[in-house]
């Protein structure tokens, strides 16, 4: 059991501040010093950028390194890296694989994206067919995967694929870190509703992979794959918040400022919205305070599945309470981001983009499945292809 104190990471805090002044040392160099310090992510082991202690002090670090106008590693731009590769390199890399992806993961120098999805296998991750064929101590992979964010700038991807198609789709998957600037790797973008390119279908053509680059046992894909989606839909759902943070205080905050807008209905609807923020904010609260004593289980498909309905919600009302304004829209040029800018911009976007929210991460009917069936134990859905083999589905 950790015997690290909010005392000792703030006294680390002070010596590495001490060492690399905020205000005259370089970004990356503060970045990599505190990691080096353990004070990237005080949870993880000593040597990987943490120091083995309890989650919940990591908020600790954050605060007095905030005061100290400390540069942070832009969490947003490489939430994927942070929130997904990380948790899945930590439970199954070899050492040499910890050391040489997490902390350039986790200062930014390295952008992680995630090759999940393909076109016939979203909901249903497990019927993808990207192939990896081994070939000595190489995997040639062939395949598409789509929706892919940030795939234009990544350095890396988490890829799952079909290894084996003679034996049940779940029992057949293999799971690798793919150098997405190897030859083969072709990104393209995808236009959304929004206007933007937010999001890339990668094309697969004969990517070597070394076998060291593989995650877990061959076969096990699927295994591994569970620490990544579950790590996804809680880092999605279960962010940190202040009271009225996020799009409810934009909403109140239009409500305060626009009374000429005010209507009955419109009361009555925010009122039942804002309670329904807090109660999710207060949810997350206690999944954290969960995940602090163990690993991400089943509940954070509920906190995903509230987020994408009250999103949705938010949205819609904050268009509804915009009037006209609600019904321009910003700026429709195509782009490529690197990160989702949800507040930034208009209410126009954040009605369209917040569509996504129920398909992204897991479909909000898929997570009521999990729910059901892994929160509240009832009967499973019949599965007919349970026991059959991938190559023999229909397609």
């Amino acid at each position: 059991m950790s015997t690290v104190t909010a005392d000792d990471l703030r006294a680390r805090v002070g010596e590495l501040l001490a060492a690399h002044p905020p205000a005259s040392t370089d970004r990356l160099e503060f970045l990599r010093a505190r990691f080096d310090a353990g004070l990237a992510w005080v949870h993880y082991p000593e040597g990987l950028g943490g120091l083995g202690a309890p989650r919940e002090l990591q908020n600790v670090v954050d605060a007095e390194l905030a005061k100290a106008g400390a540069p942070d590693n832009n969490p947003r731009r490489i939430g994927i890296g942070l929130g997904m590769a990380a948790p899945t390199i930590l439970r199954f890399g070899t050492d040499e694989q910890k050391h040489r992806y997490l902390r350039p993961l986790w200062t930014g120098e390295e952008v992680w994206c995630q090759l999940f999805s393909e076109p016939g296998a979203g909901s249903d991750l497990a019927a993808l067919g990207t192939r990896a064929v081994r070939d000595g101590d190489e995997w040639v992979v062939d395949g598409q995967k789509v929706w892919t964010s940030v795939a234009h700038i990544a350095r890396f991807g988490i890829l799952v694929t079909r290894t084996d198609p003679d034996v049940p789709k779940h029992q057949g998957m293999t799971y690798f870190i793919c150098d997405m600037t190897d030859p083969g790797v072709e990104v393209r973008p995808l236009r959304q509703l929004t206007g933007e390119a937010e999001f890339n279908e990668v094309f697969l053509s004969g990517v070597r992979i070394p076998d060291d680059n593989r995650l877990g046992a061959v076969g096990e894909g699927w295994k591994v794959a569970q620490t990544t989606l579950m790590n996804e839909r809680v880092a999605i759902g279960g962010n940190a918040m202040p009271r009225e943070g996020g799009l409810i205080g934009m909403v109140t905050r239009t409500w305060r400022e626009r009374p000429e807008l005010r209507t009955p209905e419109l009361h009555d609807r925010l009122l039942k919205l804002w309670v329904e923020a807090e109660a999710a904010r207060l949810a997350g609260q206690r999944l954290r305070q969960q995940l602090a004593v163990g690993a991400p289980g089943p509940e954070g498909s509920a906190m995903k599945l509230a987020f994408a309905k009250l999103q949705q919600a938010l949205t819609g009302l904050e268009v509804e309470l915009s009037g006209e304004d609600g019904l321009r829209y910003d700026d429709w040029t195509l782009r490529r981001p690197e990160k989702v800018d949800m507040l930034g911009r208009g209410p126009g976007y954040r009605y369209l983009r917040a569509k996504g929210n129920s398909i992204e991460g897991g479909t909000s009917e898929v997570l009521r499945n999990i729910i059901s069936e892994r929160v509240l134990g009832l009967p499973s859905e019949p599965r007919v292809d349970k026991d059959v083999a991938w190559k023999d589905l229909p397609r």
